[in-house]
């Protein structure tokens, strides 16, 4: 199965301390670049991540967006501060024991004090975060590539049509061929019966011409690469994988046999049929450029 350039994929995952997203897209490119953008406190990631993109595409130019929002106070710590509510409670009690105070502490009246409660932020662990970007970016990596091989089944299926195509037009390049000549030879004897006015016509002198024509204008060996490389190109897209290069290089030569069939077109209706091949050719090449 071939597999397209252009992708997206994205995947969300809750953890204890906070909500993850990762985002994949891809558009094309000649080589493989992933560039992975984490927030600023969690450059880690970007290896971890970046390794999973390059295990499952090798080219196209992807973008990895991460983004990691902690839940409202789930990076906080509250503690009781020991050391300071003691202090109080001893103050609180040389008071009562000294003054005569009355002694109606309460624990609502205490929770008032400067700091009585310790907060503090709990650090997230590296190891833990990892693991639960890694898993979002796997999942996200999953659906990016089940959409570029969902493409790359259009893809091909679009290919398959317009070398049926070409195929066609091959088919009325060899027919129309030898009567490009026939035409040739009858306006050739019509042409001498004019100049030589009557005179018999050397039927040795037009085959001769005839043959040099059909020699000059025969296609059958463009049509016979054409048809081989048509054949290539099918088993390049049935082998699937990484093939996009192969199948570019592919079409120079689809586009060198068809020049040199162009070259060899002297009447209107080859040369129509010419201009639709290369036409097709066309279209194939510019989605070949979206392939892998």
């Amino acid at each position: 199965m071939i597999v397209s350039m252009t992708g997206y994929g994205r995947a969300q995952r809750t953890a204890a301390f906070c909500e993850i997203t990762v985002e994949l897209r891809s558009v094309n490119h000649r080589y493989l670049d992933c560039s992975v953008r984490t927030p600023r406190l969690h450059a880690y990631l970007e290896d971890p991540v970046k390794a999973l993109v390059q295990q499952a595409a090798s080219r196209g130019k992807i973008d990895v967006f991460i983004t990691v929002e902690h839940k409202p106070g789930s990076d906080l710590r509250v503690s009781l501060n020991r050391p300071v509510l003691e202090g109080y409670l001893a103050a609180a009690r040389v008071m009562h024991a000294e003054y005569g105070l009355e002694d109606d502490l309460t624990v609502a009246r205490l929770a008032r004090f400067p700091d009585v409660f310790a907060v503090e932020k709990d650090p997230i662990g590296v190891e833990e975060l990892t693991r639960e970007v890694t898993e979002a970016a796997r999942e996200a990596v999953e659906g990016f590539m089940a959409m570029r091989r969902r493409e790359g089944e259009r893809l091909e299926e679009d290919i398959l049509v317009k070398l049926g195509a070409i195929e066609e037009l091959i088919v009325h390049i060899n027919e129309r061929s030898p009567q490009t000549v026939a035409d040739y030879r009858a306006r050739l004897e019509a042409k001498m019966k004019e100049v030589l006015a009557g005179t018999g016509v050397d039927e040795a002198r037009l085959l001769t011409e005839a043959a040099l024509f059909s020699d000059r204008v025969a296609v059958d060996e463009e049509t016979v690469r054409l048809t081989s490389h048509i054949a290539e190109l099918r088993a390049l897209l049935k082998k699937g994988g990484a093939v996009g290069r192969k199948l570019d290089f592919l079409l120079q030569e689809f586009n060198r046999e068809a020049n040199t069939i162009g070259s060899k077109a002297l009447d209107a209706d080859m040369a129509r049929a010419v201009v639709d091949l290369k036409s097709e050719i066309e279209k194939i090449r510019e989605q070949v450029q979206n392939i892998e």
